[in-house]
């Protein structure tokens, strides 16, 4: 191990290097560079000689790094001690003195607890991350809807018309905070008020949005009551059905659908090549919904934290 060398990129014509090592993201690096949403100093790689033993990058929309989103170890070495020396090499040159690391997400098959060559990238992967203070928060459905699936039906009970204004839209948030299954959400409460995590809910996703805010949709009854909403709209890399929830006195009443239907409708209908969403693992209602609706799972996230 004394030869290892632990090191930032140079700069982007070092991309072929760090891409030596496969992972759904790769094909997204040399963008984001280009965007600034990746910088070469948040790209770090362990050598030995030429060679690449590991990697990890993070995310950026600014000068700090926000997510740590790749993390990959060579097959032929001890995954967990070259990944642990890597991390907390990085760590203590990228992330301020004292601060919590930002998260940890990756994308596993499925069937990743059965299948065995994953199953064993997984569990070295975690065991590395918790080496370092981390710990496995949640597992999330990556889901994707594709040209070509049979458009889910509109719920006729439901109208829908944009937002009055932002005001508008984190009031409905608030209040569909209550019986949360999200785990981010749930973790939020427990820091702070309703509102407040409404508030940095819209800050760290839908502010973000780089499409128009009136694609968002509050469903509301004929009489003009307010049943729940949903953000369609683009990030950086996709069109996403994101934020859908109903508000706790309509639950129970497949209003679920009808939201997700006017999301998918919609979009479709922007002649986007696909449509990305998310979920947790254990919030079973909405990835039947998802399911339901002709959205496929595509992988499972791994999402773990240092806070």
């Amino acid at each position: 191990m004394t030869s290892l060398i632990l090191r930032p990129l140079t700069g982007r014509a070092e991309l072929p290097l760090f891409n030596r090592l496969p992972y759904d993201l790769n094909g997204e690096l040399a963008e984001d560079l280009d965007a600034g949403r990746r910088r070469p100093e948040h790209l770090w790689v362990a050598l030995r000689g030429d060679r690449l033993l590991a990697r990890l990058a993070w995310w950026s929309d600014g000068p700090a790094a926000n997510l740590l989103d790749v993390f990959d170890v060579a097959d032929d070495v001890d995954r967990v001690d070259v990944g642990v020396r890597l991390l907390r090499t990085a760590m203590a040159r990228v992330l301020p003195e004292g601060s919590t690391p930002p998260d940890h997400i990756r994308y596993v098959p499925p069937d990743w607890r059965t299948d065995q060559v994953s199953g064993r990238v997984a569990r070295d992967v975690s065991a590395a991350l918790e080496r370092t203070g981390a710990r496995l928060f949640v597992e999330r459905l990556r889901l994707e809807w594709r040209p070509g699936t049979p458009l889910p039906e509109r719920d006729e009970r439901l109208r829908f018309r944009p937002p009055h204004d932002t005001e508008e839209l984190l009031g409905l948030m608030t209040r569909v905070l209550e019986g949360t299954l999200d785990a981010h959400s749930t973790e939020d409460l427990a820091r702070m008020s309703p509102r407040d995590a409404a508030t940095a809910h819209f800050e760290r996703e839908m502010a973000r949005y780089v499409s128009p805010r009136d694609w968002w949709r509050v469903a509301t009854l004929p009489d003009g009551s307010p049943v729940g909403f949903v953000t369609p709209g683009r990030n950086h890399y996709n069109a996403v059905t994101g934020y859908l929830a109903v508000l706790p006195e309509h639950r129970g009443r497949g209003h679920i659908h009808g939201l997700l239907a006017e999301s998918t409708r919609f979009l479709a209908g922007q002649g986007v090549p696909r449509i990305r969403a998310a979920t947790d693992l254990d919030n079973t209602p909405m990835a039947a919904a998802f399911h339901r609706a002709g959205y496929l799972t595509l992988a499972h996230v791994l999402n773990s934290t240092w806070g």
